[in-house]
C-alpha cells in the first residue's frame, strides 16, 4: 500500500486562534489499497527458496560474503579435475576413485560448508527477528521450512555433484566404458542428493536452535566431524579384534559413516570402514535406509516445532 495524502486540518491550540504560529496540524495521509495482482503462497515460496540457495553461495550479498563459499566449492572441484588429468594424460583404464568414494572422501570440505551456509539460512532471520515479517502474509510455517530446507539441500547438492560431474567428463575425454561410467556417474548423483537431504536436515535442526552465527557453525561442526571421529576409532578397534560384524552396526552413529554404509549397500560402492570387513547384513542395510528416513523426517519435525516455538 501507498500512502496518499489527502491534505491537512488545522486545529487550534489552546489560547490561540487558527491559523496563527504554534497551532497543531493533524495530517490525514491516507492508504490507497493495493489493486494489483496477488502471486500467493506458491510464488512466495519459490522466491524463498531462490533467495536462500543463491545466499548459499554469497550471490546477491556483498563480495566479501562469495569468498568462503567460492574458495571451498574451488577446493571441492580441484581435486577432481586433477584426478580427470591424470587419467586422460597416463591413458588409464579406469578412473583412480570412484564417484561415490570422491563424495565421502571430500566429507571435511562439505563439513565446512554445510556449517557456514546453515547458518546463514536460518540464524540470521531469528537473530534479527525478521522471520514474522515472512508469515505476514501469505506463507505459513511449513512453506518457510520446506523452502530453506530444499535450498539448503540443493546447495548442498550443486557443491558435491559437480565435482562428480567432472569425473564423468573427464572418464568421457579419457574414452572409458560408456555403459560402466554413465551407471557410476547415476549412482553418484543418488549418492550426492541422500547426503544432501540427510545432511541439510541435521545442519537446520543445529542452526536453528541459537541466533547466534558462531554458536551455530561450531555446533554443525560438531555434530558432522566428534561422531564420524568415534565410529572411525571404535570400527578400527573393533577390527583389530577381528570382529567384523560389528564394525556395520556401529556406522549407524555417525551421518558421514551412515551415507558411506548406504552407497556401499545400495549404490554399487565400496565403504571406507576400517578394518576392510565385507558388505553389510540385510538387516543392517535395512537398519541404514530407516535411519535415514527418520533423520530426515525427524529433522524436519523438528524445525516445524522450532518455528512454532518461537511463535510462528
Amino acid at each position: 500500500m501507498s500512502p496518499e495524502p489527502h491534505g491537512s486540518t488545522p486545529v487550534a491550540t489552546a489560547g490561540k486562534p487558527p491559523g496563527q504560529r504554534g497551532e497543531d496540524v493533524i495530517h490525514n495521509i491516507g492508504y490507497r489499497n493495493y489493486e494489483g495482482p496477488r502471486l500467493g503462497r506458491g510464488y512466495a515460496r519459490k522466491s524463498l527458496f531462490a533467495q536462500s540457495l543463491r545466499g548459499a553461495y554469497g550471490l546477491g550479498r556483498s563480495a566479501k560474503s562469495k569468498v568462503l563459499p567460492m574458495i571451498l566449492f574451488a577446493v571441492m572441484c580441484v581435486p577432481a579435475a586433477i584426478v580427470v588429468a591424470v587419467t586422460v594424460f597416463t591413458k588409464a583404464k579406469e578412473m583412480p576413485i570412484d564417484y561415490n568414494a570422491y563424495v565421502i572422501q571430500m566429507q571435511p570440505v562439505i563439513g565446512v560448508y554445510i556449517a557456514a551456509m546453515a547458518p546463514q539460512a536460518v540464524s540470521l532471520d531469528l537473530r534479527f527477528r525478521v522471520v514474522p515479517l515472512y508469515f505476514s502474509r501469505p506463507i505459513r510455517r511449513g512453506d518457510y521450512v520446506g523452502a530453506k530446507y530444499a535450498a539448503l539441500a540443493a546447495a548442498i547438492f550443486v557443491f558435491t555433484a559437480t565435482s562428480v560431474l567432472i569425473l564423468y567428463v573427464g572418464a568421457m575425454l579419457a574414452k572409458l566404458d560408456f555403459g560402466d561410467e554413465t551407471k557410476g556417474f547415476a549412482y553418484g548423483l543418488v549418492c550426492c542428493a541422500v547426503f544432501s537431504v540427510l545432511h541439510a536436515g541435521l545442519a537446520l535442526t543445529v542452526a536453528a536452535a541459537t541466533p547466534r552465527r558462531g554458536f551455530g557453525v561450531a555446533a554443525i561442526i560438531a555434530v558432522l566431524t566428534i561422531p564420524y571421529m568415534l565410529v572411525s576409532a571404535l570400527q578400527g578397534i573393533t577390527a583389530s579384534q577381528d570382529n567384523t560384524s560389528a564394525i556395520g552396526w556401529i556406522g549407524l552413529a555417525s551421518p558421514g559413516s551412515l551415507i558411506d554404509g548406504l552407497q556401499s549397500k545400495f549404490l554399487d560402492g565400496t565403504h571406507a570402514f576400517p578394518g576392510g570387513p565385507p558388505d553389510l547384513t540385510n538387516a543392517q542395510a535395512a537398519a541404514y535406509a530407516v535411519l535415514t528416513a527418520v533423520l530426515v523426517a525427524g529433522t524436519y519435525a523438528l524445525l516445524l516445532r522450532r518455528y512454532r516455538k518461537a511463535g510462528l
